[in-house]
Protein backbone atom coordinates (compact mmCIF):
# COMPACT_ATOMS: atom_id res chain seq x y z
CA UNK A 1 0.00 0.00 0.00
CA UNK A 2 1.33 3.43 -0.91
CA UNK A 3 0.77 6.40 1.35
CA UNK A 4 0.06 9.69 -0.35
CA UNK A 5 1.77 12.34 1.80
CA UNK A 6 -0.26 15.06 0.05
CA UNK A 7 -3.48 13.70 1.53
CA UNK A 8 -2.52 12.03 4.78
CA UNK A 9 -6.05 11.92 6.18
CA UNK A 10 -7.32 9.87 3.20
CA UNK A 11 -4.29 7.56 3.44
CA UNK A 12 -4.87 7.00 7.15
CA UNK A 13 -8.59 6.41 6.67
CA UNK A 14 -7.98 3.92 3.85
CA UNK A 15 -5.49 2.06 6.06
CA UNK A 16 -8.06 2.05 8.86
CA UNK A 17 -10.69 0.62 6.51
CA UNK A 18 -8.29 -2.15 5.41
CA UNK A 19 -7.62 -3.08 9.06
CA UNK A 20 -11.33 -3.58 9.65
CA UNK A 21 -11.91 -5.81 6.64
CA UNK A 22 -13.63 -9.18 7.27
CA UNK A 23 -10.31 -10.99 6.82
CA UNK A 24 -8.65 -8.84 9.48
CA UNK A 25 -8.41 -9.86 13.11
CA UNK A 26 -11.91 -10.10 14.57
CA UNK A 27 -10.76 -8.90 18.01
CA UNK A 28 -12.42 -5.49 18.41
CA UNK A 29 -10.44 -4.52 21.53
CA UNK A 30 -8.01 -1.64 21.23
CA UNK A 31 -4.45 -2.88 21.21
CA UNK A 32 -1.48 -1.04 22.73
CA UNK A 33 0.03 1.29 20.16
CA UNK A 34 -3.23 1.81 18.25
CA UNK A 35 -3.74 5.44 17.35
CA UNK A 36 -6.94 7.28 16.71
CA UNK A 37 -7.12 8.39 13.10
CA UNK A 38 -7.86 12.10 12.78
CA UNK A 39 -11.29 12.97 11.45
CA UNK A 40 -13.31 16.09 10.80
CA UNK A 41 -14.48 16.29 14.43
CA UNK A 42 -10.97 17.08 15.69
CA UNK A 43 -10.04 20.65 16.41
CA UNK A 44 -6.96 22.01 14.63
CA UNK A 45 -5.07 21.92 17.97
CA UNK A 46 -6.01 18.25 18.49
CA UNK A 47 -4.94 17.37 14.97
CA UNK A 48 -1.63 19.20 15.42
CA UNK A 49 -1.06 17.21 18.62
CA UNK A 50 -1.94 13.97 16.83
CA UNK A 51 0.57 14.59 14.03
CA UNK A 52 3.30 15.74 16.42
CA UNK A 53 2.80 12.60 18.51
CA UNK A 54 2.85 10.42 15.42
CA UNK A 55 6.09 12.03 14.26
CA UNK A 56 7.72 11.58 17.67
CA UNK A 57 6.80 7.90 17.66
CA UNK A 58 7.99 7.39 14.08
CA UNK A 59 11.30 9.16 14.75
CA UNK A 60 11.94 6.89 17.73
CA UNK A 61 11.05 3.82 15.63
CA UNK A 62 13.36 4.97 12.83
CA UNK A 63 16.21 5.51 15.30
CA UNK A 64 15.77 1.98 16.66
CA UNK A 65 15.73 0.60 13.13
CA UNK A 66 19.02 2.38 12.36
CA UNK A 67 20.57 0.82 15.48
CA UNK A 68 19.33 -2.61 14.42
CA UNK A 69 20.81 -2.18 10.92
CA UNK A 70 24.14 -1.24 12.49
CA UNK A 71 24.10 -4.36 14.66
CA UNK A 72 23.24 -6.61 11.70
CA UNK A 73 26.04 -5.06 9.62
CA UNK A 74 28.57 -5.59 12.42
CA UNK A 75 27.60 -9.25 12.76
CA UNK A 76 27.75 -9.72 8.97
CA UNK A 77 31.24 -8.18 8.90
CA UNK A 78 32.40 -10.56 11.63
CA UNK A 79 31.15 -13.56 9.61
CA UNK A 80 32.75 -12.23 6.42
CA UNK A 81 36.06 -11.68 8.20
CA UNK A 82 36.05 -15.23 9.60
CA UNK A 83 35.14 -16.73 6.23
CA UNK A 84 38.05 -14.86 4.64
CA UNK A 85 40.34 -16.18 7.39
CA UNK A 86 39.17 -19.68 6.44
CA UNK A 87 40.02 -19.06 2.79
CA UNK A 88 36.56 -18.26 1.43
CA UNK A 89 36.66 -15.28 -0.91
CA UNK A 90 33.74 -12.87 -0.57
CA UNK A 91 32.92 -10.40 -3.33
Amino acid sequence: MEINPDNLEDALNSAKNQDHSPSANQDSKTKPGDQKVPNSSMTPQEEIGFHKGALSTLIAERNELVKMIGNVNAIMQAHIKRLEELGVKIK
